[in-house]
């Protein structure tokens, strides 16, 4: 399947892990990605107030969440999560957005950042820079509806 470039506009992208969510946007245009302090994932997704403040504040207009699959391209139980946790965000924020393959996104961000042992989710943060910066150049482009015409893996 072959992805083009998407149209720029400020986007936040996630980094779901089991306990962190990792955090990271970028401008309008699509020329800088920073990240964010990751997000400890809780109950009732309580964590979701802390993103709605930042979608606000840097004025987001789309989100996409990175999917870790296997060296194959097949879903792992954690692209399951990612995929469930899309699917809420979606629900939750009425934005659009996309997946994105992120294999391999926390160990290339260990090696590019130099970020070793790293319990803080600074890692995370960069990971979720990774896979901004692979949707910049990569895409797919966001869908507009909640869960219409999304990847399937």
């Amino acid at each position: 399947m072959k992805f083009y470039k998407p149209k720029p506009r400020s986007i936040l992208s996630f980094d779901v892990g089991i306990k962190r969510i990792g955090l990271a946007y970028c401008d309008p245009l699509c020329i800088t990605s920073n990240i964010l302090p990751a997000v400890k994932r809780v109950e009732d997704n309580k964590e979701l107030k802390i993103i709605r403040n930042h979608i606000k504040k840097f004025n987001l207009t789309g989100f996409i969440v990175g999917l870790p699959l296997d060296e194959k391209g097949k879903m792992t139980p954690q692209a399951i999560d990612c995929m469930n946790y899309g699917q809420l965000l979606s629900n939750e924020l009425k934005l659009p957005f996309s997946y994105v393959n992120e294999h391999s996104s926390t160990w290339e961000s260990s090696n590019r950042f130099g970020i070793k042992k790293d319990k803080s989710g600074l890692i995370d943060s960069f990971a979720a820079k990774v896979i901004l910066e692979q949707w910049i150049k990569e895409g797919p482009e966001l869908e507009e509806l909640a869960g219409k015409g999304q990847i399937k893996y």
